[in-house]
């Protein structure tokens, strides 16, 4: 895989009634993101519901995306299990996966030193490139900028970060030491509200929620930042915000896979604990669907 660069939609997981994985739903939503013209795919993350997979649906769910799809996949990996997180990377690799993204270890909450070990296990164990996904609020601690430099500098696979920090300061940080150091590693932003401001920063993409049911509008906004044009990029963004408001009306992917249910996608249900979307937000998912012309 060389270098990250574009729209990669944050893949929701499809489920039947009978709450197994959707198959052939799951192939349609990969063909579905792939027409709207994303650079490549990631399933398995938080909006995959990667939580409440079993072992065996997480490698399932790696090996139908990587099957069906004509682009990159980076397969989520991560675990606040170390020889977890190196099986299912293994697992990724040996499939054919072109990267993997590892989560912060959550609820642990790890010293400097134990989270430098565990990504240093992991990238010595495995040859495939590696992503980090700092998200410190959903696991409650933030790598810093100092530690993801220096995990970059002696793990010659990691090559990039999905930052859903939040902290701007610290994503230009991030950019600024890298460059400074002459390292191959990537800043792709982790939260659509950010994905213009991180890009002017330097950043080169986005991992993307909206992405799932606007592919096409995601990859325009995104290309025309690569490209520099700067205005496009403002008027798709903000014809998108309301879009981005809505995928967070509740915790992600209750609305996005609601989104999904009321464009004729494949969805299926949210597993517990996740609760379907109250009656109110769903109004107010629709009207913002119905304005964009997407339903």
């Amino acid at each position: 895989m060389n270098g990250i660069e574009g729209v990669y939609p944050a893949l929701i997981t499809p489920f039947t009634e009978d709450d197994e994985i959707d198959v052939g739903g799951l192939k349609r939503l990969v063909e579905y993101v792939e027409e709207g013209g994303v650079a490549g795919i990631v399933p398995c993350g938080t909006t995959g519901e990667s939580a409440t997979l079993s072992h065996e649906e997480h490698r399932r769910v790696i090996d139908i995306v990587i099957e069906a799809a004509k682009v990159p996949v980076i397969a989520g990996t991560g675990s606040n299990n170390t020889k977890e997180a190196i099986e299912l990377t293994k697992h990724a690799e040996d499939a054919g996966a072109d990267a993997c993204l590892l989560i912060t270890p959550y609820y642990n909450k790890p010293n400097v030193k134990g989270l430098k070990e565990h990504f240093k296990k992991i990238g010595d164990a495995v040859d495939i490139p590696l992503i980090l996904y700092n998200i410190p609020s959903r696991t409650g601690q933030n790598i810093s900028a100092e530690t993801q430099i220096e995990l970059a500098t002696e793990v010659p696979n990691l090559k990039g970060v999905k930052e859903a920090s939040g902290d701007l300061k610290q994503v230009g940080k991030i950019i600024q030491m890298a460059k400074e150091r002459d390292l191959d590693f990537t800043v792709i932003a982790g939260d659509d509200f950010l994905t213009l401001p991180i890009m002017s920063l330097g950043g080169k993409g986005v991992i993307s929620v909206a992405a799932n049911i606007a592919p096409g509008e995601m990859t325009e906004m995104v290309d025309a930042m690569l490209k520099g044009e700067l205005e496009k990029a403002k008027e798709l963004n903000l014809r998108l915000f309301s879009l981005f408001n809505a995928m967070f009306l509740e915790t992600n992917p209750i609305p996005v896979k609601h989104a999904a249910r009321m464009m004729g996608l494949p969805a299926g249900h949210v597993r517990p604990p996740l609760g379907e979307l109250s009656k109110a937000n769903e109004e107010k998912l629709r009207q913002v669907l119905t304005d964009l012309g997407m339903i």
